[in-house]
């Protein structure tokens, strides 16, 4: 059986790439070149995602989706752009949940997993320390390199904010045990 892939590389409105990154739309308030998404009507709570259909939904709604599904694969083909962001995208979910510990209250979840977030020291495709060079095209020069950067942080920021509304959905005193249990797989044997 293979990886599920992303829905968005059907999209007949080809984004801008960056290497081989796409630079997809996002519903977010964190500041950023992403071209943001309208909020879904009627508003829907924090730990929940719109309706595939909809035009809220984005790529960090599909990451969340199929993080625990895509965690189990070790081999991942790619069928287009949208599938390079939500590699990353399930590789950084991996780095935030390996963050939280059993013990920690929303508050503590929230500091930790926000400070890997906020982290612009992180490597970026073109960077020697870049897990997954082989299958990401660096950036052309370094204006695109900074770029690339400031929209994988907005990606970021916004990730670990979804991901702290589902893993604290029920209790902000203790994390689901269920998203705690993904927190020693590794998507595709890699992590960043």
């Amino acid at each position: 059986m293979p990886a599920y892939n992303s829905m968005f590389n059907n999209d007949p409105n080809i984004p801008r790439l960056i290497g081989n990154v796409p630079l997809l739309p996002l519903r977010t308030k964190t500041r950023g070149p992403a071209y943001v998404l309208p909020q879904p009507n009627p508003p829907i709570p924090a730990n929940e995602s719109p309706d595939p259909d909809s035009e809220s939904y984005d790529i960090l709604d599909e990451v969340l989706t199929l993080f625990r599904a895509n965690t189990f694969f070790r081999n991942f083909e790619i069928q287009g752009p949208a599938d390079r962001l939500l590699i990353y995208g399930i590789l950084f979910v991996s780095e935030c949940l390996g963050k939280i510990r059993p013990h920690h209250s929303l508050r503590e979840a929230t500091k930790e997993v926000l400070n890997t977030a906020l982290d612009l020291n992180f490597a970026i495709p073109g960077d020697p320390a870049f897990p997954l060079n082989q299958i990401y095209e660096p950036p052309r020069d370094r204006q695109d390199a900074e770029q690339l950067r400031q929209y994988l942080s907005q990606v970021r920021q916004e990730l670990a904010s979804r991901l702290l509304a589902r893993v604290y959905d029920e209790d902000d005193a203790k994390p689901s045990k269920w998203w705690l249990s993904f927190t020693k797989r590794k998507f595709m044997g890699k992590a960043l």
